[in-house]
């Protein structure tokens, strides 16, 4: 199992009829009633796409300002700086604004900082540099909101600066003509939620006026889409809209840098959604600001030379395999870090090397915070200073978090999910210390468990069908706040299973009644399965649509796939049958016969239970446990016989047992002398007919 716990929904049978009834698939139906859209009206509501965006730009606190100062600098032909940042959001917010200043004709020049050298932000030497090659204004795109510092100094010599961007601010805004910012505390602008991108994108759309709106949003909505999902943002208003519109005007984009990548990734002419440009696209993207390069990748998109484009594209591609090289050497030896922290010290991993590459611990804070279930701080340390990254868990406030360890912080800035910060060498244990507890306080004082949500259970396998999957992308475009739909096969069968890709890779065989399902679990081992083939399995997983040699079928793929919590019907009328048993209900003479069991088989599951409690108390998911102890016990009726000794061991004091919802607790205790388990009197109340059978008793 990856996740400790699956919050598994339940949509009313009712509202999925209400729903079916309407016109909707089934499937469609359940994932609309689990998330809470119980009517016709309501769906259609939710699943409608609106074609441009609704809100005006000059809603937003300082965009008549912004505008303003722009439209003095396109007038007057002044040389205008745009300075973005190193990630996808930044790159694409530079690459949007650059191709319409200069479609106005304007001289533009453009600062993205190299990661390492530069690090996050503004700084003086950058724009002190801008100034010297004649430039009198500068647009930030996706930074500048906590540059107070570097604003002032620009102001100082002779720059004027117009701050777009999306991440919280601080108490103290820049000094600056203008600060656009939906986050700013008196910002009217109702939708808060935009990508820095997104921010470019409504300043070019002021800039054109509403008569251009909608060309300028068909020529730019690709890239703010591209932008918009790398960032994470909420899939929810503007942010639906931006990127359901621009996936749709990905074939025929203008930006041929776009193409060219496409085509390197093996994508070119495929449908593309939300997940492809978030698994696939961008972090070839990403990986030239996370190498030190993201200069290549805005080459790239601004490039029109369809040649150059292809020759960056390659490049492009090399770096994200060099990234992907060193993140799993980064995880390894973070991995091995984690093994060695205390208990208390696992609520929030704060992790530190002289030996990790600055540019892509953010990418292994993201994996280690899901792997773990908690917010993951990952800090590249040289010469006595560390920069970190640091990713959320299950909504936990990032930048709420920094505030509160201000004092051992040389600096930091982000949102609530991502952020980024500096720290003295010297402050990391005690920073180490003070985020462990505020994670915990913020908890409640419990430890956060790794946590998977699953949409819905299939309740009609027969139904889910590739027509029936092709739907289902009526819910694009996926992403926070409207996430990938997730479905769970309880009590399924594992007719086979083998490694394949190099033995990276799993494939399986699932069945489920007379239904059977290919199903696909990317890197998970044999090994690290823990499932067999015969293994009764509850299964969870996205569902695809799978080409290979010209032929498309329905997969799975699975996210998750544990021994199952749900009992067979065997397994079911045996513990009913206990049930009755120990509650004092009629048990017949047959019935008696299948829950007898002599010495050898309650001493047999005594051993086991014994060797497996030996390094202490038990905490396991009840019913798989159960399994577990029937199988390695053995005899006929073995897993009713061995509930039954389960039972008979706790009555008689020698185990404590107690469950709680799917978990079992098991704890040997101390006894003194032979106890006699047929004194029990659940068992002696199988002795019907009075006679004595052999007694036996354990130490």
């Amino acid at each position: 199992m990856k996740f400790k716990k699956w919050n598994i929904g339940t949509p009313a049978p009712q509202a999925v009829e209400r729903l079916q009834g309407a016109g909707y698939p089934y499937l469609l139906s359940t994932v609309l009633a689990a998330r809470g859209i119980t009517t016709a009206e309501a769906a259609a509501e939710f699943l409608d796409r609106e074609r441009k965006l609704a809100l005006s730009p000059m809603l937003m606190r300082d965009m008549d300002r912004a505008v303003a100062r722009i439209q003095q600098a396109i007038g007057a032909g002044e040389t205008v700086a745009v300075f973005g940042d190193y990630d996808v959001d930044g790159i694409t917010s530079t690459v949007l604004l650059m191709d319409y200043l200069k479609s106005c004709g304007v001289k533009c020049l453009r600062h993205i900082p190299r990661r390492i050298e530069d690090g996050y932000g503004l700084s003086r030497d950058a724009i002190e540099n801008l100034r010297g090659q004649g430039a009198t204004l500068m647009i930030t795109v996706d930074c500048g909101i906590t540059g107070n510092e570097e604003v002032d100094f620009a102001n100082s010599i002779g720059l004027d600066v117009v701050v777009t961007d999306h991440h919280e601010c601080k108490e103290k805004l820049p000094r600056a003509v203008a600060v656009v910012d939906p986050h700013r505390p008196d910002c009217p602008y109702p939708f808060k939620h935009l990508a820095g991108v997104g921010v470019a994108l409504k300043l070019v759309l002021a800039l054109g006026g509403e008569n251009r709106e909608d060309a300028l949003f068909a020529r730019y909505c690709t890239l703010a889409a591209i932008g918009t999902i790398a960032d994470v943002m909420r899939m929810e208003g503007e942010n639906r809209t931006i990127v359901s519109c621009g996936l749709e005007a990905l074939a025929h984009t203008d930006f041929v840098g776009v193409h060219a990548l496409l085509k390197e990734a093996g994508l070119l002419g495929k449908p593309i959604t939300s997940i492809q440009i978030g698994f696939v696209l961008s972090p070839r993207i990403n990986a030239a600001g996370r190498m030190g390069a993201a200069d290549l990748a805005a080459d790239l998109l601004e490039t029109g030379d369809p040649a150059r484009a292809e020759e960056l594209a390659r490049a492009l591609c090399e770096l994200n395999r060099e990234r992907q090289a060193v993140e799993q050497f980064i995880c390894a030896d973070a991995v091995e870090q984690i093994q060695r922290l205390r208990a208390e010290e696992r609520s929030a991993l704060v992790l530190a090397s002289e030996h990790w590459h600055q540019g892509v611990v953010g990418i292994v804070a993201s994996r280690l915070s899901e792997k773990y279930s908690c917010p993951s701080f990952m800090i590249h340390l040289k010469d006595g200073t560390g920069k970190g990254s640091c990713r959320s868990y299950g909504g936990f406030n990032l930048f709420a978090a920094l505030e509160s360890c201000a004092d051992l912080l040389d600096g930091y800035g982000g949102h609530e999910l991502a952020a980024g910060f500096t720290i003295s060498e010297e402050n990391i244990p005690a920073f180490r210390v003070k985020m462990n507890r505020y994670v915990r306080a913020a908890a409640g004082g419990e430890l956060p468990v790794s946590s998977l949500e699953v949409d819905a259970p299939i309740a009609c396998p027969a139904a889910v069908t590739l027509a029936e999957v092709e739907q289902l992308d009526q819910l694009e475009p996926y992403g926070a706040g409207n996430a990938r739909p997730a479905f769970a096969l309880l009590g399924a069968t594992v007719d086979n299973l083998q490694p394949v890709g190099q033995g990276k890779h799993l494939k399986f065989r699932l069945s489920k009644g007379s239904c059977r399902f290919d199903a696909i679990f990317f890197s998970v081992t044999e090994q690290e399965c823990g499932v067999a083939a015969g293994s009764r399995v509850d299964a969870a997983f996205y569902l695809q649509a799978n080409t290979f040699r010209g032929t498309t079928s329905l997969q799975l793929q699975l996210i998750d796939i544990r021994p199952s919590l749900t009992p067979s019907r065997h397994e079911a009328e045996a513990l009913a049958l206990l049930e009755r048993l120990l509650s004092g209900g009629e048990v017949t003479a047959q019935e008696r016969g299948r829950l007898r069991a002599g010495r050898e088989q309650f001493a047999a599951c005594w051993v086991v239970l014994e060797r497996r409690l030996r390094r202490g108390k038990a905490e396991e998911p009840w019913l798989p446990y159960l399994r577990l102890l029937a199988a390695e016990a053995g005899g006929s009726e073995s897993f009713l016989r061995t509930a039954l000794a389960l039972a008979v061991f706790r009555e008689r004091g020698l185990i404590t047992l107690s469950r709680q919802g799917e978990t079992l607790a098991v704890n040997l205790n101390s006894t003194q002398g032979k106890v006699d388990l047929f004194a029990c009197p659940y068992l002696t109340r199988l002795e019907a007919d009075g006679s004595k059978r052999n007694r036996g008793d354990l130490p």
